[in-house]
Parts: C-alpha cells; sequence; structure tokens
C-alpha cells in the first residue's frame, strides 16, 4: 500500500509551531529589533514569550549573548533580513568566539516573489561568514520549525549562534502535524579517556617545576573546584590567559600568578621556569601584536585539557586530551601523588587599599582601586576598556565563577549589551560594566533596554576624550596618529537622552561617594545607572 504523508493543518500555522518549539526548548525571551519582514511572526506575541527591545541589531546581539552566558543556555534572537543581519555580524562574531549558543531567526522577503528579487530581499546564507556555528534556509514553510529546533541543538553543540532564515509570508503557512526531525533530548559528554588521563598524570607526575594556565571555558563551578583542587596538590602557581573572555580560577587565590602577556618574548621569559605547562579551557596561546620566536623556551612540554575541538587543532601542545575540563581535572588529581610538589611562581599581591585623598583627580588604577574595595565576592565584571585593562586585572579580582566577562573576539560594542543581559538572566547578582568611553558609543543604545526593562547594572565610563589604546599604538609604531579626540562627546548626556540616570565624576571622593550609595544596593537594584568617570591625562 502506497504511504501517504499527512496534509498539513489549515487550522494551525507554521508560526503556532514555531512558538510551541520556543517554549519547548525555554526560549521564552526574544532579543529584537524588528523589521517589516518579521511583524507576522512578532505581531501578538503570546503573553508567554516576553519581547526585549534593544535600539541596534549590535545592542540585540549582546543583550542575547549576556543572557545565554548567564544562563548557561541559547537564547532567542530575531534580526531584519540583510541590514539587521549586517548590523549584528562584528556582534555576532563575539558570540561565536565566546562560545555563547543563540538560535537567530532572520527575516527574509515574501517567499512567493524572492525570485524577482524584491526590496528587502537578500543573500542571507552568507553574510555572516563562518562565524555562524550553523546556517539553513528551510526549503519549504513546513521545515521552518524542525529548522529552528535543530538551530537548538546546533547552537549548544557547536557553543555559538546558529542561524534561520525564515521568508515573512511562511508564518501564515498551514503547519505540518508530522514529528520534528529533531532529537528531543541530546546528552553531551566529553568524559575523559582513563588511558589518556594516567599518560597526562605520568607527564604532571615527573614534572620538577609545574605550572597551570587557565582559560575562559574553565569558567565554571566544577573546573574552578577541581582546579583549585589540583593547583594546591601540586603547589603549582596558576596563569590566565592572555584576552580570556572569562576567568577560569579564583583570582584572590593564593597561587594565582596573574595575566599571562600576550607578546612571545615576554611570554617565554614569564614561564620560562616551569617545565611542564598544563593548559586548561584555553587555546595555547592566544597572542595580539605578531613578534617572532617559540611561544615557550626548549625544554618546555605543553599540556592541553579543552572541550574545545578548534582551540585545540590550532593550538602548540605536546599531549591534547579533547574532554571536559572539569571532569578530566578531578580525574587526573584523583591520579596523581598527593604530596604537593614545592610552589614556584608569582603570587599574587593582596588586594589594593585606597589611598588618594578625596580633591584627588581620577585615574583607572584609583577607579579599579575603589570599586575592587567595595564590590562583593559574587560580582559580575564585564569589561571592555582596552587601554586600561591590565590595570583592571591587577587590582579587581574574579572572586566567583562568571565575575569576569569580556569581548574573546577584541571588537568593540559588547561591554555595555552584554552586562544588560547578564543581569537579565543573572537578576540577584551585582553587575559592574567597565568600557571606555570610545566603547560606550559603539553600544551605547543598550542603556535605552536596560532603563525601559528595570536592568539594575551599573556601567562604570573610564572617560578620557580619545581612543587610547591606538594613540598609544601609534606612539610605539613611531609615528603621529591622524585620528581626533572627542572630547566634547557628552557620553552622560547621551545616556540622559536615552532614559538611563547618569552622573559625571572627576575626583576620588565624588567616585567613593558614588561607589557607597550604588554598590551596597546593586543586587536588588532596578534602574540602571551610568557613572561617567573623567579621566586625568
Amino acid at each position: 500500500m502506497e504511504h501517504v504523508d499527512p496534509a498539513p493543518d489549515a487550522a494551525r500555522t507554521v508560526r503556532d509551531a514555531t512558538f510551541d518549539v520556543l517554549r519547548r526548548r525555554g526560549l521564552d525571551r526574544i532579543f529584537a529589533n524588528p523589521g517589516s519582514t518579521e511583524i507576522r511572526l512578532l505581531t501578538d506575541l503570546p503573553d508567554d514569550l516576553d519581547f526585549v527591545l534593544a535600539l541596534h541589531e549590535g545592542s540585540v546581539v549582546g543583550l542575547a549573548t549576556g543572557y545565554a552566558t548567564a544562563t548557561d543556555r541559547p537564547a532567542a534572537v530575531v534580526l531584519h533580513t540583510t541590514a539587521g543581519l549586517g548590523n549584528a555580524v562584528g556582534a555576532l562574531a563575539t558570540a561565536r568566539v565566546n562560545r555563547t549558543p543563540l538560535v537567530v531567526i532572520v527575516g527574509q522577503q515574501d517567499r512567493r516573489h524572492l525570485a524577482s528579487r524584491p526590496f528587502l530581499a537578500g543573500d542571507l546564507e552568507g553574510l555572516a561568514g563562518s562565524y555562524p556555528v550553523w546556517t539553513t534556509a528551510p526549503a519549504r514553510p513546513q521545515d521552518v520549525p524542525g529548522a529552528l529546533d535543530r538551530a537548538f541543538h546546533e547552537a549548544q553543540s557547536g557553543r555559538g549562534p546558529a542561524v534561520v532564515a525564515v521568508p515573512s509570508d511562511d508564518w501564515d503557512a498551514p503547519a505540518d502535524p508530522r514529528v520534528l526531525p529533531s532529537p528531543g533530548v541530546v546528552r553531551r559528554g566529553h568524559a575523559p579517556d582513563p588511558a589518556a588521563v594516567a599518560e597526562l598524570a605520568g607527564l604532571v607526575a615527573a614534572a620538577r617545576r609545574p605550572a597551570l594556565v587557565v582559560g575562559a571555558d574553565a569558567d565554571t563551578p566544577a573546573a574552578w573546584a577541581a582546579l583549585v583542587a589540583l593547583a594546591e596538590q601540586l603547589g603549582a602557581p596558576v596563569w590566565q590567559e592572555a584576552f580570556a573572555a572569562r576567568a577560569g580560577f579564583p583570582q584572590d587565590h593564593r597561587l594565582f600568578a596573574g595575566h599571562l602577556p600576550p607578546e612571545r618574548a615576554e611570554l617565554r621569559s614569564t614561564l620560562a621556569a616551569h617545565d611542564v605547562l598544563l593548559v586548561v579551557g584555553a587555546p595555547v596561546f592566544r597572542q595580539y601584536q605578531f613578534s617572532p620566536g617559540e611561544l615557550v623556551a626548549p625544554g618546555t612540554t605543553i599540556a592541553l585539557v579543552t572541550d574545545d575541538a578548534e582551540d585545540l587543532h590550532h593550538s602548540r601542545a605536546d599531549l591534547a586530551l579533547l574532554a571536559d575540563p572539569a571532569r578530566t581535572v578531578t580525574a587526573l588529581t584523583a591520579t596523581l601523588p598527593a604530596a604537593p610538589l614545592p610552589h614556584v611562581g608569582n603570587p599574587r599581591p593582596g588586594r589594593a587599599t585606597e589611598s588618594s585623598p578625596r580633591e584627588a583627580p581620577l585615574d583607572a588604577p584609583a577607579v579599579f582601586t575603589a570599586l575592587a574595595a567595595r564590590l562583593p565576592a559574587d560580582a559580575v565584571v564585564v569589561e571592555e576598556t582596552p587601554s586600561s585593562r591590565p590595570d583592571l586585572h591587577r587590582l579587581v579580582p574574579a572572586r566567583a565563577p562568571l565575575g569576569f566577562l569580556s569581548a574573546a573576539q577584541g571588537g568593540l560594542g559588547f561591554g555595555v549589551p552584554a552586562a544588560i543581559g547578564v543581569r537579565m538572566g543573572e537578576p540577584t547578582r551585582p553587575v559592574v560594566a567597565v568600557v571606555g568611553d570610545g566603547s560606550t558609543l559603539y553600544g551605547v543604545q543598550a542603556l535605552w533596554s536596560a532603563a525601559h526593562y528595570g536592568v539594575g547594572v551599573l556601567v562604570l565610563v573610564m572617560d578620557n576624550g580619545r581612543y587610547a589604546i591606538m594613540d598609544r599604538l601609534a606612539a610605539e609604531a613611531g609615528g603621529k596618529a591622524p585620528w581626533p579626540g572627542f572630547a566634547e562627546v557628552d557620553v552622560a548626556g547621551l545616556a540622559t537622552a536615552l532614559g538611563c540616570p547618569a552622573r559625571r565624576v572627576t575626583t576620588h571622593g565624588e567616585l567613593t561617594t558614588l561607589l557607597d550609595d550604588v554598590v551596597p544596593g546593586l543586587a536588588d537594584r532596578d534602574t540602571p545607572v551610568v557613572a561617567v568617570c573623567t579621566l586625568r591625562d
């Protein structure tokens, strides 16, 4: 007997089936800046699905990235055809490099006249390049819910944005009653192989002066606990990778040695005392500007533990394990002898204390010292201040998982929206964004979202009226920068115009008064505040 597929259900639309997919996968908050190609999807949105508006697509994706990072599950994003996806590409690249899962719906023109290239039609599938972990344009309307269901799995498995382009008329098409073609549940493992753990243990046990290097992919409670136990058992110093998006170890721990430099000669010098480097949850090694030479001194052996195959395959390591970092480190610790080796390293000094008089002008160390003295241990610091990032690392340690967050890709515009998204996802944790004035201008529209939705973040703007890091690089290159400063830009005024309370502080006393007023209640705050810190030259 010939098999006949069930007919589509005219009473139930692709839109209805899509909302069921979102509900089943816990995608109950949609981050968007809407356009006409998404109007049929978003009009009369069901009450159990929350809509979060941002005023620019970079902010849309930044908010969603922060939210997904805080909740540790994919977030839903809706973008408007070519312009929306194009505006969001930089933020999608950051989400990919930060390994943040996003399910991204991109609107497309009406399917019935796409062949005629109407206004707003776009070539969407290649627009974001290789940054999406998966991209599709379903062949027929009835395939849209299944594609979104698969996008959820692809985003989780690939740890990045999965993009589905949907023509505007697809939402009203009758749904297909057949079961979606994606698995109901996916279990992920990366359990370490016992033989590989034994090989790694032999390497570490034979080391005379081992050290650990940790990265963003070790930023989980389980990995922190496992790495603390291993470091203490070995008596080994722990370094944080350069330009890490997240902290992989408690930075107030006695064995935390600091952040690795991003330049080869200095890196070799920093790690020269160690014969074995165990790198966990980081590539080997993140660099910035090119310089010649090897990453480490001759005779230094590098072992890598990561669950990121891409990091593994472009890392220079003598032994690499593709496995869950926390489970692997726990198994390694259990295999090693209990007696610790002598600690050789550069232990972190104690937290800085304040010494500036109240009338003193501000610089970055003064701001960070005052902030560190007041932040609770569970605070989340979201950073985007390139010229003063080393001072921030030195003075404001991450003391809990997700205590530090930054853009691993390096592009600007992440800090402000990501901080807002983190607070949406972690509404009981205090969240502070520390951003440069130039960085703020790339994502300033997100302040409207914080004000409108009652997101109580503190945004500290390091205001020097210029691109200080670029000026520094130009000077190091031996030339004169052709770009001007922008001291006339009033960041506090921009924030106020977007509905976000803002204050300008110019002295140490004004800053400490503000922090004493805001920080103690930051975890319960439902109003954002921007503090623009005028820095002396």
